[in-house]
């Protein structure tokens, strides 16, 4: 009689505390806010003269400096940057391969400017082609692609466009792959623009590979490339990018480097000489590398937090990753205040969000991570309470 009192004792407190529970679904993340108000962000001025200058970091996109920003330009072979994005994302998804064959077509072979002098009828690897768009600046070898992307100059365009619609790019219209501008009435981009396009581009690791060299070769070593960033040669870091000059859009370039983990791209757009050009680069990524560096904190397992209501007493918990472009001289200085309850109720699947960490600079907050739990955690039921119990009351 004692031992049924007990267990319907003890079902019904159980049961009672058993209600049930509903969970919304959150996807992890982190966000590093807009801190300028709160950090001494240094200043780039530089003496000399161009259109107008961009500096972002690419990991976060963080801006470090901006000057005319937005302001529409003539991009001259700049405009390649999203011709060779177009090409990586089409060897991507294996609609071409590096070792294609192309046969160029009278219209790549017509293409002056920089070139590679391909003739019509010629075959040449894609591979090849890539590398002489990349480290050549080839307007034949940009077309040739192009239209083995899609069929025709012309269509290629239209991804172009296309692509720079989902972007988000909004200052950008192009109406060729090679940027020649002699006869174009409605091709144009912007700084910002190319910074976007330059971070979605060196993606790529094929591109920093070849857009990082200063020389090499094709047609079985008898054509020299020689790349036309001279950054790549004589600057600490440089990998990239994309330069350009026509008497409409003046020097331009898109200059990635990068030291340790942090990578900077360099735009600079309408420069009278191609030394200007390169020294406003090198000026910026000066700035940037001796002024900001990446507060980094990977993903990372934290305590296990206690569970109420569920078939396990405690999950592991995980904190995501999380990294902001600071001033250099914050770093040391940034802490974490850690958000977390004490304990959570089942159930819940793996990856809720069930707190967060905050990163604080001078008791403001500059950004969060969310913390999630590691596995799913299933509410306990009525039957297993009990199961559970008459165990105990009958294994003694």
């Amino acid at each position: 009689m004692k031992k049924t009192v007990v267990i319907l004792t003890s079902f019904l407190l159980i049961a009672s505390l058993l209600c049930v529970n509903t969970f919304a679904i959150s996807a992890k993340k982190s966000r590093a806010d807009d801190v300028t108000a709160n950090l001494d962000f240094p200043k780039f001025e530089t003496g000399d003269e161009a259109f107008s200058t961009y500096l972002i970091e690419a990991s976060t996109g963080k801006v470090l400096h901006a000057d005319n920003e937005f302001a529409s330009a003539a991009p001259a072979s700049v405009t390649k940057i999203m011709t060779l994005l177009l090409i990586c994302e089409a060897i991507d998804s294996g609609k071409i391969n590096l070792t294609d064959t192309v046969s160029i077509s009278a219209n790549a072979a017509s293409k002056g400017g920089s070139q590679v002098f391909l003739k019509e009828g010629e075959r040449m690897s894609v591979l090849d082609l890539l590398k002489s768009t990349v480290i050549a600046s080839a307007n034949d070898a940009a077309v040739a692609l192009a239209e083995l992307v899609a069929g025709s100059e012309a269509s290629f365009v239209k991804l172009m466009n296309k692509r720079s619609s989902e972007l988000g790019l909004k200052n950008t219209a192009f109406e060729n792959p090679t940027g020649l501008d002699d006869t174009t009435t409605n091709h144009y981009t912007c700084a910002a623009d190319i910074a976007t396009m330059s971070r979605e581009l060196i993606k790529h690791n094929i591109i920093l590979e070849y857009s990082s060299m200063w020389q090499d070769s094709i047609r079985n070593g008898e054509f020299v490339l020689t790349n036309t960033n001279r950054l790549v040669r004589y600057y600490d870091g440089c990998n990239g990018l994309k330069t350009g000059s026509t008497d409409k859009a003046g020097f331009c370039i898109s200059a990635t480097a990068k030291r340790g983990d942090m990578q900077l791209i360099a735009v600079v757009m309408g420069s009278p000489t191609k030394d200007v050009r390169n020294n406003i680069a090198r000026q910026l990524l000066d700035f940037g590398f001796a002024n900001f560096g990446l507060y980094s904190s990977p993903e990372a397992f934290l305590e296990k937090v206690p569970v109420t209501k569920g078939k396990i007493r405690e999950v592991g918990a995980i904190c995501s990753e999380f990294t902001i472009v600071v001033p250099k001289s914050c770093i040391s200085e940034i802490e974490r205040v850690y958000e977390i309850p004490e304990k959570i109720s089942a159930p819940m699947r793996a990856g809720d969000v069930i707190g967060k960490v905050i990163y604080k600079f001078g008791g403001s907050q500059i950004g969060f991570s969310d913390v999630f739990i590691e596995e799913e955690i299933s509410q306990i039921k009525y039957f297993d309470v009990f199961g559970e119990i008459l165990k105990k009351i009958f294994c003694v």
